[in-house]
């Protein structure tokens, strides 16, 4: 078992809904501790650095706007296999393919509102941390 971070966006659509509390209690429940989080709404520019990898995909404006459109929680969270738990935990990015005990069976929509996003690896883990969560503030929230 390897202890790792990983990083969570509760989407504008999870959030318009109401339902963080309850994505937070399932990511709980999974054993994974939420070491940090905060509200915010990310302005065009912050979607477009985080989402840059996709710049060149046909979704890229789309998933921009969105993005943008409405507050999101995002959160760090802490466990062993964390990366992997926690994309078994959101289930497939296709909503309507996504099992019902997954956040994204419960939460999610469609392919674009899917409730939830998690890192893809450990190194795009640490990388989605620091782009939220400067390691300056990390350490002053945790000790």
């Amino acid at each position: 078992m390897t202890m790792q971070r990983t990083f969570s966006i509760i989407k504008p659509d999870a959030f318009a809904k109401g339902a963080i509390g309850d994505i937070l209690r399932m990511i709980e429940a999974s054993g994974l501790k939420i070491i940090a989080t905060k509200t915010l709404r990310m302005t065009k520019s912050q979607a477009e650095g985080f989402y840059a990898v996709h710049k060149e995909r046909s979704f890229f404006g789309e998933l921009v706007t969105f993005m943008s459109s409405g507050p999101v929680v995002v959160s760090v969270l802490e466990g062993d296999n964390a990366v992997l738990r926690y994309r078994d935990l959101m289930g497939p990015t296709d909503s309507t393919k996504a099992a019902p005990n997954t956040i994204r069976g419960t939460h999610g929509t469609n392919i674009e509102r899917n409730a939830v996003h998690g890192s893809d690896s450990p190194e795009n883990a640490v990388i989605e941390i620091n782009y939220f969560f400067p390691e300056s503030e990390l350490r002053a929230l945790l000790g």
